[in-house]
């Protein structure tokens, strides 16, 4: 395995991971930023009221968009088994 082989293998993966995970950061960055603000509007400073809300969109954006993230890691890893008697040297 060269290097360059190694790196391709690396910045896809990293590539993935980030594909993956942006929904749930992005929504829990709002909806933190949305509770965090109606928190200092009424001055109520309750921990659950940061939790349960995004564990809500989180498992929402799980229905809504696991079937795309699962075609995306099953077609990832599929690349990863065609390539691997190249990436072995044979």
């Amino acid at each position: 395995m060269t290097e360059s082989q190694l790196m391709n293998l690396a910045s896809g993966a990293m590539l993935m991971t980030a594909k993956l995970a942006l929904p749930f950061l992005l929504a829990s960055l709002a909806v933190g930023l949305l509770v965090s603000l109606f928190q200092s509007v009424t001055q109520i400073q309750e921990v659950t009221l940061t939790f349960v809300p995004k564990l809500g969109v989180i498992a929402l954006i799980m229905v809504v968009s696991g079937h795309w993230m699962l075609s995306q890691m099953e077609g990832y890893t599929t690349q990863l088994f065609n390539q691997i008697t190249a990436l072995l040297g044979g």
